[in-house]
C-alpha cells in the first residue's frame, strides 16, 4: 500500500505542479494556480501520515517508510526553489518571460554558489534526521523502526558524494572573463 501511495504522490506532485503553472501563464488564473502550488508539499505530509499509518498498524519500517522521510525533507528545504525553477522555465517557454537565471559560470562566484547548495542538502540530510525520529517516536516501537535509522545512515551518501562538486570548483575554478575584458 505504502508504494502505491508513494507513486501516486510522485505523480501528483507532477501534475499539480504542471497545472499550477499552466493555470498561472496559460489559462490566466492566479488564485487556481497559487492553490494548487500550496497544496504540492501537502502530498508529503501525506505520504508520511501514511507510512506513520502503516507502521503504528504493525507494519515493519523500511525502505518505502524512509523515502517518506527523505520526500518530506527535500519539500521543506528545495520544495520552494524548486518550484521557482520550474515557474522560471515555464514562463519563459509558455509565456515569453526572460531565461532563467543560471548559476555563475566560474570564479568565485561559482565557488561560493556550490558550497551554499551544499549546505542546502546538508540542511536537507538534518530535515530528514529529524522526521525519521519524530516518525520513531510516533511509532512507539523503536524495534520496528530501526530500519529508519539504516536508512538514513545510508542517506549520508547523498551530502558526501554532493561534496565532489563544491570542492571540485574550489580546488580547480573555471576562469572567467570580467566584463570590462569582454568588452574590450
Amino acid at each position: 500500500m505504502i508504494v502505491a501511495i508513494l507513486i501516486a504522490c510522485e505523480i501528483g506532485f507532477w501534475v499539480l505542479l504542471g497545472l499550477g503553472l499552466a493555470s498561472r501563464y496559460l489559462w490566466k488564473r492566479r488564485r487556481l494556480s497559487t492553490a494548487l502550488l500550496v497544496s504540492v508539499p501537502l502530498l508529503d505530509v501525506v505520504l508520511l501520515t501514511a507510512a506513520v499509518i502503516d507502521m503504528r498498524g504493525g507494519a515493519t519500517a523500511d525502505i518505502r517508510h524512509g523515502l517518506a522521510a527523505a520526500y518530506l525533507a527535500y519539500s521543506i528545504v528545495f520544495g520552494h526553489r524548486t518550484l521557482r525553477w520550474a515557474d522560471a522555465k515555464f514562463h519563459h517557454r509558455f509565456a515569453g518571460g526572460p531565461p532563467p537565471p543560471q548559476p555563475p559560470p566560474g570564479g568565485k562566484a561559482r565557488v561560493r554558489y556550490e558550497w551554499a547548495y551544499w549546505l542546502w542538502i546538508l540542511l536537507a540530510y538534518g530535515v530528514a534526521w529529524a522526521v525519521v525520529l519524530l516518525m520513531t517516536w510516533l511509532v512507539g516501537d523503536p524495534g520496528r523502526t530501526e530500519a529508519l535509522t539504516a536508512f538514513v545512515l545510508q542517506l549520508a551518501k547523498v551530502p558526501a558524494i554532493a561534496l565532489i562538486w563544491p570542492v571540485s570548483h574550489m580546488l580547480w575554478p573555471k576562469k572567467v572573463e570580467s566584463e570590462d575584458a569582454r568588452s574590450a
